[in-house]
């Protein structure tokens, strides 16, 4: 199990589904982490909860559409930490489900700004701080949409295909000054989102019985394990967790 003592992580998305579940997580390996999310509230009460268990928990709101917000955020972490050692790219969205011609522009464009412009203003404002302290870790929460076609999809699948071209970048241009950036690919996970894709009734996805995603828990062990040098193979690409082999990696069942 990888020690995160006195570390600290970010973790944008982190209200609920596996951001929720990865704050908890790192929090319990010793990490500080540092909860990101438009929903103040929701993030304020999940890190008392962390505080409450003996934990170090932060509630920093946040929209990762925002340059100014994540750059703020970016910041005061520092601030209130002193370091940055984890970056986890998590938050992202997938509604509206449509077809092309019946998408909204407005809202497509959203989804950018969200699920792409987010990762990289993590990976602008963050990076610059690891290189100072030497290294640091980012994981870039992927989806197996990033080299596949599904309908109704076209705003969610362009945007992680982008997110994995930022990852082989990211990695590429900091690999040799301690910078670690890696994409996780979880499959189908029992968060709000597979609630959405099932209510949205278009492609495969859509219909699958809820009872073969995993939980959001597993990921979260995932992510950690992806922080510690075990992992060192996937820097620059998606690790997936939809094989025996790779949750077997992470201690899952198969």
């Amino acid at each position: 199990m990888t020690d995160l003592t006195g570390k600290t992580a970010i973790i944008t998305g982190a209200s609920r589904g596996i951001g929720a579940a990865a704050a908890r997580h790192l929090a319990g390996l010793g990490a500080t982490v540092v909860l990101a999310a438009r929903s103040e509230t929701a993030i304020a009460e999940i890190a008392a909860e962390i505080v409450q268990a003996g934990g170090r928990a932060l509630a920093l709101p946040c929209d990762v559409a925002s340059v100014t917000e994540m750059r703020a955020l970016i910041d005061r972490a520092q601030a209130e930490t002193g370091r940055i050692d984890i970056l986890v790219n998590n938050a992202g969205v997938i509604e509206p489900v449509a077809r092309l011609a019946d998408s909204d522009p407005e809202a497509w464009g959203t989804v950018v700004d969200i699920n792409l412009k987010g990762v990289y203003h993590g990976l602008r404002f963050a990076i610059p701080e690891m290189l100072k302290a030497g290294g640091g870790t980012v994981i870039n929460i992927s989806s197996g949409a990033a080299t596949g076609a599904l309908e109704g999809w076209s705003h969610y699948c362009a945007t992680k295909a982008g997110v994995l071209s930022l990852t082989r970048v990211a990695d590429l241009e900091y690999r040799d000054s301690g910078i670690r950036v890696i994409g996780l690919s979880p499959g189908t996970v029992a968060t709000e989102m597979q609630v959405q894709i099932r209510a949205s009734g278009i492609n495969p996805v859509s219909q699958l019985d809820p009872s073969v995603h995993i939980p959001a828990d597993w990921v979260a062990r995932a992510i950690a394990w992806l922080c510690g040098p075990e992992a060192d193979a996937w820097r620059g690409t998606d690790f997936s967790l939809k094989s025996p082999e790779g949750r077997a990696a992470v201690g899952l069942p198969g």
